[in-house]
């Protein structure tokens, strides 16, 4: 077997750990964004939430991307982008990185590997950095790439292909992806031609799990013993 180049890592649920999110208030928080409507608050909500099914299912089923403008647009919405700041506070206490991240980030790079992430999401990249430079990683992210900025979404090889271009590795079978869903982050890296850890701790939605389960190449329940594993590979 090859050594290992790369490890790229999925975002929510695997750089930061899992929580359960009442998706009833943030519909509601992003329809504080809302301009120009005829009806209150609650229609607004309710076509936001629904949006967000059908963008995510579109995700799910063919892999399409979205950003959080084709969700106003998928709802039938005007919104003011400078209002959406009750959205993104909303998210924010979901978003703190593992505290495991940057020792493991930092064993990693000084073994000569590569540090990605590829996440599925419709939050722009100034968002995600945001959270990395104020949890104190970013300056270890060699490459990062978000499906809001790309055609696809995982398990698409394509969105694989996309954060190996970001890493400048070229040969799949030189890297490693590390999530939590054996459909998106374990069959669709191994489906690129990549080995996959997975970190079987995030409770996935019955509807959000695809059509295919992956058998991860190994399985970890803390990023620290990450490093050990690709060592064994290496």
């Amino acid at each position: 077997m090859p050594g290992i180049d790369a490890v790229i890592f999925d975002w929510g649920g695997t750089l930061t750990r899992w929580h359960d999110v009442h998706f009833h208030a943030e519909s509601l928080a992003l329809a504080q964004a809302v301009v120009n409507a005829d009806h209150d608050l609650e229609v607004s909500r309710v076509r936001l939430h629904d949006a967000g099914a059908t963008i995510w299912g579109r995700s799910r089923d063919h892999q399409l991307s979205a950003t959080v403008d084709d969700l106003f647009t998928e709802a039938g919405l005007e919104h003011d982008p400078e209002l959406l700041s009750a959205y993104y506070e909303f998210w924010d206490p979901h978003t703190a990185t593992d505290p495991e991240v940057g020792p493991l980030f930092e064993a990693l790079r000084a073994d000569g590997i590569k540090v990605g992430v590829l996440s599925n999401t419709i939050w722009p990249r100034s968002f995600h950095e945001g959270i990395f430079e104020r949890d104190g990683v970013l300056h270890l992210i060699d490459g990062d790439v978000y499906t809001s900025e790309i055609p696809w979404t995982k398990p698409s090889p394509k969105a694989f292909a996309a954060a190996m271009d970001a890493v400048g590795v070229s040969d799949p079978g030189r890297c490693v992806y590390v999530g939590d869903r054996l459909f998106d982050d374990i069959w669709g890296a191994q489906n690129s031609g990549m080995r996959a850890i997975h970190i079987p701790l995030s409770a996935i939605p019955s509807e959000q799990v695809g059509h295919t389960e992956g058998v991860p190449d190994a399985v970890v329940h803390q990023l620290a013993h990450i490093p050990a594993v690709v060592k064994g590979w290496n």
